[in-house]
């Protein structure tokens, strides 16, 4: 009876341990995935001085959301079963300022060689029924343990602040209310994610334009600066030949 007791134990605490390492590797590579965002995030300020990141939030499911994503899928419990089939465990969202930069941060993150894009879907240029708009990313990335390397999937949720914005309230409506939707509340919220769209290419526009004049004005100073070493070198040069043609005539 002590054996079996003991070999129990053992087998408990041998699927504790895995458990354990199946949570960590995608606690690494979430860490792994943040490290590049920052790194992308810092050269672009850098270089451009402007942050096409506004901010990102990260997050692991917790089993009692696998488990129910296991039985709404019917899919066997089995850690190989989760690895294969379940593909946002690890999840990061990231938050722009505007369309375009979703669109050159997932660019920047794609053409990483270490990452392998699994999946792409985007809801901005076809935005799901309800109005949701985002663009979403799978990818696997390589994750380097002790005795081997792990490739983790990792979902990315791409979008603006005006997105970011209706879909948090969207959920958090629809988590209050444990049933179905009334169609007029329904249209009201697809209504609220067409002014939120509208209101995203309004902001691009006027800063374009902002970009624009910024532009011209950076022009007319290069111009100006140009000019004024100009007229101070001609001055410089003009007094050097009077001082030459004066010390000539003594």
């Amino acid at each position: 009876m002590d054996k079996l007791t003991q070999q129990h134990r053992m087998k408990l605490r041998d699927i504790r341990n895995e458990l354990k390492r199946f949570s960590l590797i995608y606690k690494f590579a979430l860490d792994e995935m943040n490290t590049k965002i920052n790194i992308l995030k810092e050269e672009f300020l850098y270089i451009h001085e402007y942050n096409p990141i506004e901010h990102c939030n990260s997050r692991l499911k917790s089993p009692e959301s696998i488990l129910k994503k296991l039985h709404r899928k019917n899919i066997s419990f089995s850690l190989e079963s989760i690895k294969e089939n379940i593909k946002d465990i690890a999840g990061i969202r990231i938050v722009c300022p505007f369309i375009t930069d979703v669109y050159k941060i997932s660019q920047m993150i794609e053409k990483q060689k270490d990452i392998e894009v699994v999946k792409r879907k985007d809801y901005i240029k076809n935005q799901k029924p309800n109005g949701y708009q985002s663009l979403h990313l799978i990818i696997k990335i390589p994750v380097f343990m002790s005795d081997k390397v792990e490739m983790v999937f990792v979902e990315l949720q791409i979008r603006t602040i005006a997105m970011d914005f209706w879909a948090s309230l969207e959920h958090k409506i629809y988590y209050k209310y444990d049933k179905e939707i009334p169609e007029r509340i329904k249209k009201d919220l697809k209504d609220a994610a067409l002014s939120a769209s509208e209101l995203d290419f309004k902001m691009e526009k006027i800063n374009n334009e902002v970009a624009t004049l910024k532009k011209e004005e950076d022009i007319k100073e290069d111009i100006f600066n140009f000019d004024e070493t100009l007229n101070i070198s001609a001055t410089i040069l003009q007094s050097m030949i009077h001082d030459k043609y004066r010390d000539g005539l003594k």
